[in-house]
């Protein structure tokens, strides 16, 4: 059952495999394997003879992948990895090139709902947030060492936070009688923080500082910003990234490093003639971000804020 519920929170099925548009004997990464969901549609179009190799940097959910995609057989290698890291494993299997990547951004439905991960303020659990849970700085490090003039950009850069100084404060106040362990205590600590923060409300005041932390934890705009960069080198001509953000962060980089990779002179207007030889290297097949369908919101909610863009590679 889990397996299954793996599957039917993939994001934009249809419109992924539009966008990769898989062959037979294709080889094709999905750097966020997550349970497999957007895995099992790539082996399915690229049938019979795809490849998929798939990456992700949580142990718990490679281990529901293998379930998922044992069908599927030698056609399918996992490995445990950052997608920004794709390179690495890619040479280690001997692959050069492939004919399409997919990242699929952010914290996975498996993972918010797993309780004891710490990403969400739902229930009461250690505050650990880290995808990789093999090692690393949790949630609960950073919030009892961090100073606070740090604590403040994190909640002010990554979680666009208004209140970020104010909440920065009230957790040094806190942490110099008891260290903050668990996620309740963190999020009913915001709420005391903010003005207006007990008043009934759609979204949580914690939600900004819960993913803040997160992306700081596991270092999420960085991983986008070399793993996007990194992919393009990884595509044969003609071959596809397909990438899914869920936060205007996420987009941002992508959609700027797109652009960019879309275009030849990159020089400033000023200067009268090209001297940086920059030259596209891709197209953009998305000119307009592509959304999930209100009927698939209806369904899944967490839908909501996916985004998804994605490039051809030029010869």
């Amino acid at each position: 059952m889990p397996g299954q519920e793996f599957v039917h929170l993939s994001v934009m099925p249809d419109e992924v495999i539009a966008c990769l548009d898989p062959k037979p004997g294709g080889i094709y990464v999905d750097g966020t394997v997550g349970g497999g969901g957007h895995a099992r549609l790539i082996l399915e179009a690229s049938s019979p003879d795809g490849r998929l190799i798939g990456l992700d940097r949580d142990p718990a959910a490679l281990k529901k992948t293998s379930d998922v995609l044992a069908s599927y057989g030698d056609r399918v290698v996992l490995r445990h990895s950052n997608f920004s890291d794709a390179r690495e494993v890619l040479a280690s299997l001997g692959v050069e090139a492939v004919d399409g990547i997919l990242f699929d951004l952010g914290v996975s439905s498996h993972q918010l709902d797993a309780v004891e991960r710490g990403f969400s303020f739902r229930g009461e659990a250690p505050l650990d947030m880290r995808m990789d849970t093999t090692g690393g700085m949790t949630a609960a490090d950073v919030v009892n060492t961090a100073g606070v003039e740090e604590l403040t950009r994190i909640f002010r850069e990554f979680g666009e936070e208004r209140w970020a100084g104010r909440i920065a404060r009230r957790i040094e106040t806190v942490r110099a009688v008891a260290p903050l362990e668990t996620t309740r205590q963190l999020a009913e600590l915001v709420r005391d923080a903010v003005p207006g923060g007990h008043k009934p409300s759609r979204i949580h005041p914690a939600t900004r500082v819960f993913q803040a932390l997160r992306i700081h934890v596991n270092g999420e705009l960085d991983h986008v910003t070399m793993g996007i960069a990194r992919a393009i080198d990884l595509l044969r001509p003609g071959g596809r990234l397909a990438v899914i953000s869920f936060h205007s962060l996420e987009d941002r980089i992508v959609k700027q490093f797109f652009q960019q990779e879309s275009r030849g002179c990159i020089c400033p207007p000023r200067i009268p003639y090209c001297t940086c030889g920059h030259k596209a290297r891709v197209e953009v097949l998305t000119r307009k971000a592509l959304r999930p369908s209100e009927q698939e919101i209806a369904v899944n909610p967490r839908s909501r804020s996916a985004v998804l863009r994605a490039v051809r590679r030029l010869d």
